[in-house]
């Protein structure tokens, strides 16, 4: 049996002026796309407004097979984010969080029962139903880069997979982070280091994966890819240095294309020039 997986949470189109295109994405949306893709069983919940933007993540979501069965559509505006290029890497100009944060019902929480991992991003606004979440199924949680110590000694006792953004960090503070998130309780502790790999540990003991080179069109999307893989390979009883070996190279594949996992269309929302 496939493992079974439901993203909870964020979700957004992501814009590039520069190019006219916009595409779907969001941390809780790249998840279920990418953990589908390697093999899950993978179900989205979340908000979506009824315009443009809406049908475009709706659309590819089903496309890549996510059950979007739980997807809200209401009226507003689906939220969005600007996004710039400097030499390759991701710069966030604007971003309007539209429609996307809601409250999980009675229905959401029967739901993601039957499921083997529940996925939630520091992004979604769930952070007071974390406790709720981690009971029902084993919690993934993606820090981002939100790293205080006050955020993960209450946030990774929950979690099964805590997953953090470590690019700027030096060697030091890294290790300090991966210390904080073990004592504090974490199953799994993930860190993505951009172009230096990433480390996975389970306190007991500690795994590197290098990255896999590759010439950079766009990185967004390329820490969702790697976490995802992690995710399935921790819940499949994957050897670690398998699954880190083809998380690295499918986040490489990531960066070869502007967006997340595809699905560019003609930018069809008018752009906030403030975040």
């Amino acid at each position: 049996m496939p493992p079974r997986i439901v993203a909870v949470g964020d979700n957004v189109v992501d814009c590039y002026p520069e190019h006219a295109r916009m595409f779907p994405g969001g941390n809780c949306v790249n998840v279920s796309v990418f953990a589908a893709r390697f093999g899950a069983d993978t179900a989205y919940i979340g908000a979506i407004a009824d315009d443009a933007a809406g049908a475009l993540l709706r659309n590819s979501l089903a496309a890549e097979g996510v059950d979007i069965q739980r997807l809200r559509t209401v009226k507003g505006c689906t939220a969005y984010c600007v996004v710039g290029n400097a030499d390759g890497d991701r710069v966030f100009v604007s971003s309007d969080k539209g429609v996307s944060e809601f409250q999980p019902d009675s229905e959401d929480l029967d739901f993601v029962s039957g499921f083997d991992a529940v996925h939630i991003g520091a992004s979604s606004g769930l952070d007071s139903h974390l406790d709720t979440f981690s009971g029902l199924a084993r919690l993934s949680y993606d820090f981002s880069i939100r790293r205080d110590q006050s955020h993960v000694t209450s946030v990774a006792p929950l979690c099964y997979l805590a997953s953090f953004s470590g690019g700027d960090l030096t060697d030091t503070e890294i290790a300090e982070l991966i210390e904080t998130s073990c004592a504090a309780g974490a199953e799994w502790t993930l860190v993505t280091r951009g172009d230096r790999g990433a480390i996975l540990t389970n306190a007991a003991e500690t795994w590197t994966s290098s990255a896999t080179p590759t010439t950079v069109v766009d990185t967004l999307g390329a820490g969702d890819t790697f976490s995802a893989r992690v995710l399935v390979g921790l819940l499949r009883g994957e050897d670690p240095g398998s699954f880190l070996a083809d998380a690295a190279s499918a986040a490489s594949a990531t960066c070869t294309q502007l967006g997340a996992f595809g699905f560019g269309s003609n930018l069809q929302l008018p752009l906030h020039t403030t975040s």
